[in-house]
């Protein structure tokens, strides 16, 4: 283990994957794993596996937290910071000026051509980690046939996630006290000139809640009443709420913000959360930026006495800011208790196998992505699958950069739009 990085070439990295973070988590994962793993050694592997798990045990973007967890190990609280910020700003950023297009022209056509071209990228890319992710963490059998039963309750018995994450650590943690070591991972090497190696009282947790209730008070109560009621109450109350129970990653939580965004609120139409849908899938960062998106339009909708650009954009911020603040809460709450249960038989057997079946949980999500993407109405589309196809390759066998592949890829979607209109 290397001595932390000096800060400005810290704050660098995590702009430079901010700017490049598509494929969702399981490509920001393993873009993380290449370059803080394998390529500067910033964090041990066995650290970076446990931290993963941890998150995945969390509600919110489980890569977004990841690099806030690694941020902290290596620069404390402000490392945190600009780790988990600087990795959503870029996709916060581009996605407000598209929902902006979206909401003041409403015609998306060379857009959404560019978006059926990297569709199948983002497919590739997700298979592509699985591939990456398996050979590292499902060292034998039993690791295998948990990952296996993890795709198969998921996927075919629709199982909650909570649900199949809690049975996987169960699973393990009773196989580490029996003295069943199939998926546990040997002890990291002492790093004691890192943060956090002694978790800290009740009192730090005290002071952090303090604060994060203050944090998400202070900006809903200036909302509310220097702008009203509507739609201020609902985007604070809604995508607070969806913070806290967005396990399993934004799928998991998305037709609950739907059913409320669309039917309840009447924010937007069902055809433009689908077009949100599609615009968080494919910008850089966390999928749960498609919130950002219901949230621009609840104010564009129902600006008051702004005007909608102004209602929309502030909406956006407000939403951003109530969905991301107890992402850093869960992580400044509870990174420091990590090295504690790395070193904890039962603790580190659980983990172990939650890193197995996590395997299986994005196998699933591929597998989700691969049928809308590949099979659209049930029939399938040859353009997709020759891209997804080309795509593997080049992220496997070739080791091309991600951007690159998802760049290649708009630009064969913007083609086809141009020259081949009839395939459309």
């Amino acid at each position: 283990m290397s001595a932390p990085p000096p800060f400005g070439a810290f704050c660098l990295y995590w702009l430079r994957l901010g700017l490049t973070s598509f494929g969702g988590p399981a490509g920001q994962i393993a873009m993380m794993q290449s370059e803080l793993v394998d390529r500067r050694g910033w964090i041990d592997q066995t650290r970076f596996l446990h931290a993963l798990n941890f998150c995945m045990l969390l509600p919110g973007p489980e890569a977004q937290q990841l690099a806030t967890y690694v941020g902290w190990r290596l620069h404390g609280v402000r490392g945190g910071l600009v780790a988990g910020g600087l990795f959503v700003l870029p996709g916060t950023l581009l996605l407000l000026l598209l929902s902006w297009l979206a909401a003041a022209h409403g015609d998306a056509g060379l857009v959404g051509a560019v978006f059926d071209g990297i569709k199948p990228v983002v497919v590739a890319i997700v298979l592509a980690a699985v591939w990456r992710m398996g050979r590292r963490t499902l060292t034998g059998a039993p690791g295998v046939a948990l990952a296996a039963v993890a795709f198969l309750a998921l996927a075919a018995l629709h199982l909650p996630f909570p649900l199949v994450i809690g049975a996987a650590g169960l699973v393990g943690a009773v196989a580490a006290t029996r003295g069943r070591h199939w998926f546990t991972h040997p002890h990291p090497p002492d790093d004691r000139h890192l943060t956090g190696d002694t978790p800290p009282g009740a009192a730090r947790l005290l002071r952090l809640l303090l604060i994060c209730a203050a944090l998400w008070l202070i900006p809903v109560a200036a909302a509310l009443l220097t702008l009203g009621r509507d739609p201020w109450l609902g985007v604070a109350a809604l995508f607070t709420k969806a913070a806290f129970v967005t396990f399993g990653g934004a799928y998991a939580v998305l037709p609950y913000i739907a059913q409320q965004a669309v039917e309840v609120y009447g924010w937007l139409t069902p055809r433009e959360m689908v077009d949100g849908l599609a615009l968080a899938e494919t910008t850089p960062g966390p999928l749960i930026l498609v919130t950002q998106y219901v949230g621009f339009f609840a104010g564009w909708n129902h600006p008051g006495a702004l005007s909608p650009a102004l209602a929309g954009t502030l909406a956006a911020a407000l939403t951003t800011h109530v969905t991301f603040l107890p992402c850093f809460l869960f992580i400044f709450a509870g990174a420091p208790y990590v090295e504690r249960l790395i070193r904890n038989r039962a603790a580190a057997g659980a983990l172990g196998a939650i890193a197995a079946a996590v395997v299986g949980v994005i196998l699933n999500l591929g597998v989700y992505l691969g049928a809308a993407v590949l099979l659209p109405d049930g029939r399938p589309d040859p353009l997709a699958w020759g891209l997804a196809a080309a795509a593997l390759l080049a992220l496997t066998r070739w080791k091309l950069a991600i951007h690159w592949v998802v760049l290649a890829g708009a630009g064969v979607g913007l083609t086809r739009a141009l020259l081949l209109p009839g395939l459309l």
